[in-house]
């Protein structure tokens, strides 16, 4: 019998070393099914992320921007009425339009981005 028939006869009738790993069962990874994704879920809860808003982008040259002043317009690459990118840890996972809600901005989501459509953003 060779070296490795005999591994496998000994791991089919439990004859493994007491220090050699063995399969792990679903439920002590899972944490018991159902109940267990809920708690994981609970976990999560009190995580915090940074959200960001992004109104638009632009390119300027050091000259144009050292010439900054107050009451400057800086015109940006988005149209006025498109939707912002709503980024979640630098990545982008909705769009949203502008409103003013109590004399404050606020987004409504429009579109959540799927999973293919997701991007770091944070490089610029």
């Amino acid at each position: 019998m060779s070296e490795e028939e005999k591994e496998t006869t000994d791991a089919r009738e439990g004859g493994r070393d007491e220090g050699a790993p063995g399969p792990v069962q679903s439920d002590e990874v899972a944490g018991g099914g159902a109940a267990g994704d809920a708690g994981s879920i609970d976990m999560l809860m009190d995580v915090t992320l940074k959200l960001r808003v992004e109104l638009g982008r632009t390119r300027m040259s050091v000259g144009d921007i050292l010439n900054l002043k107050s009451g400057s317009v800086v015109t940006l690459g988005k149209l006025a009425g498109d939707f912002v990118d709503v980024l979640v840890n630098d990545k982008l996972v909705a769009r949203g339009e502008v409103l003013i809600l109590n004399d404050r901005f606020c987004v409504r989501i429009a579109e959540i981005v799927s999973p293919e459509e997701r991007q770091d953003v944070s490089g610029g």
